[in-house]
């Protein structure tokens, strides 16, 4: 009589997407990856060198989705004589989506293994494109990478699961769950909290009451750093007569300065003139939604705008404000929450291990 065979577990990998704006971010619990999300047309790049041996190598980010090859993030940013940049929600969705997710994945996972993802979407757009998110993302797909070298490698990427939740509820499920799926805090769940999640595009604001979705106190505004980085580059253009692109201004107002055409331009006493005013209209917005709210017992800012924002909006809110522990990069909030939920629903207790490549 022939034995039965032992049971074999399918090994599904879990990932978290946060498909920004500004930025695309991702992981899968070991790994994480986050560029800007630009999009350039590909092309044959002669000389691929660093022109000084210790200069930094460049993350090259190719990939061809459907049979059309893009350059992502800063490959595109560089190299690509035709870039696509969007803040409107509806093109993102049907234009960009698709592409920087996919690129993402099929860096973080190896080659047929299933997939279940985990992604976001802002609050005042979740009603009206979650599905169509969710079918987008679904399904199998053919990826090609390309790296630096040229070579190329076909992943298929089968996404078996999709869960899209309201984006700012990533970062209640990053403070609440532990990287095994299982409720770290227990005293949140018992404690009705604010989420202030300040992005590139939009800021959302969300209540979660006894671990219990409010949608009166949840709502997308267009509060996002963009808002800042659009007044910043009028003025850039008023005195240079270029016209910077927004994405293009991260490391300048960082950094405090911008050179154009030889010439620098100071932006520091600028920027904290924008960002204190844009920190006053989120204040303002939380005010007048949370109105009610009054027994919050606490309030978390988080999104890659927030921590840039957090200086200049502390002073503005009334309460108690959580800090969220993101390894030094805020912009992972959510992604990281994201997955956390994911090994929730699908994996709880079960530890991360690296899938065949």
């Amino acid at each position: 009589m022939e034995e039965p065979r032992p049971f074999m577990e399918v090994k599904v990998e879990i990932l978290g997407i946060d498909i920004g704006f500004g930025f695309t971010k991702a992981t899968n619990g070991r790994d994480t990856l986050i560029f800007k999300s630009v999009l350039g047309e590909a092309t044959d790049i002669q000389f691929k060198e660093p022109l000084i041996a210790e200069t930094a190598a460049e993350e090259h980010l190719q990939v061809e989705v459907d049979g059309k090859a893009y350059f992502l993030g800063e490959l595109a940013e560089r190299q690509s004589n035709v870039r696509f940049f969007t803040l409107d929600q509806a093109q993102f969705i049907s234009t960009f989506a698709k592409n920087l997710a996919l690129a993402a994945a099929a860096r973080l996972v190896g080659g047929f293994v299933p997939v279940n993802l985990v992604t976001g979407l802002p609050i005042g757009y979740y009603r009206k494109y979650k599905d169509e998110l969710a079918s987008i993302l679904q399904g199998e797909h053919k990826v090609v990478l390309t790296g630096a070298d040229g070579k190329s490698q076909e992943k298929v990427v089968s996404v078996n699961k999709v869960r899209v939740i309201p984006q700012p509820i990533g970062s209640l499920f990053q403070l609440m769950l532990n990287d095994l799926g299982d409720l770290g805090d227990k005293r949140l769940v018992k404690e009705k909290i604010g989420v202030i999640d300040v992005g590139f595009r939009t800021s959302d604001y969300t209540v979660s009451d006894k671990m219990r979705y409010s949608e009166r106190g949840s709502r997308t505004t267009d509060s996002g750093i963009a808002r800042a980085f659009s007044v910043i580059a009028a003025k850039l253009r008023e005195k240079s007569g270029v016209n910077v692109e927004l994405y293009r201004l991260y490391d300048a107002v960082d950094r405090g300065s911008i050179k154009i055409r030889g010439k620098e331009y100071e932006l520091k006493s600028l920027t904290e003139q924008v960002f204190g005013q844009l920190a006053a209209a989120v204040a303002n917005e939380v005010d007048r939604l949370w109105v009610d709210d009054w027994d919050m017992d606490a309030m978390a800012i988080t999104g890659g705008g927030g921590a840039v924002l957090a200086k200049y909006l502390e002073p503005l809110l009334n309460g108690h404000i959580l800090t969220l522990d993101s390894g030094g990069d805020a912009r992972f909030n959510n992604v990281k929450g994201y997955w956390r939920f994911g090994k929730h629903l699908w994996a709880r207790g079960v530890a991360p291990t690296a899938p065949e490549k």
